[in-house]
């Protein structure tokens, strides 16, 4: 079943479509290889959406995330302040995570925000990202 979004969490219609265009993404995927399709949708503090897939190579680790690809393409645009991501695979009866390196990308631009873990059907759950990597190392930690 689905978790109550954080008291932060974007409106029900703004989760919905979050939650959809990370799906719509992961249909873009390129993953001849792993045959593992992801797609993310990283929602702005300014309400814009940016999906991204996972892309892979034949040089393996080449490949980079669809976690990764939607913060690029934010930063790219000139976004750097996030409030919610969403996350879709063909996970049957798990839900999708991050991996470490993407969570530490994340982590780059903070710790209280959303990400929706979700799994095929739909279904999901809500972490902050401060649950996904705990004791983590910042942009603070650099002026210590």
């Amino acid at each position: 079943g689905r978790q109550r979004p954080a008291p932060s969490a974007p409106p029900g219609e703004s989760l919905q479509l979050l939650l959809h265009r990370s799906r719509e993404a992961k249909k873009c995927a390129y993953c001849p290889y792993s045959r593992f399709p992801v797609g993310a949708a990283l929602l702005t503090a300014s309400g814009e959406i940016f999906s991204g897939c996972n892309v892979e190579n034949a040089c393996y680790s080449l490949g980079v995330c669809a976690e990764r690809t939607a913060i690029q393409k934010a930063i790219s645009e000139g976004h750097t302040s996030f409030k919610a991501m969403a996350i879709a695979s063909d996970m049957g009866d798990h839900f999708i995570t991050p991996c470490g390196a993407c969570r530490q990308v994340m982590r780059e631009f903070g710790t209280d925000w959303d990400v929706y873990l979700t799994k095929a059907d739909g279904t999901y759950i809500v972490k902050k990202l401060e649950e996904l990597l705990p004791l983590s190392f910042g942009p603070e930690d650099l002026k210590k």
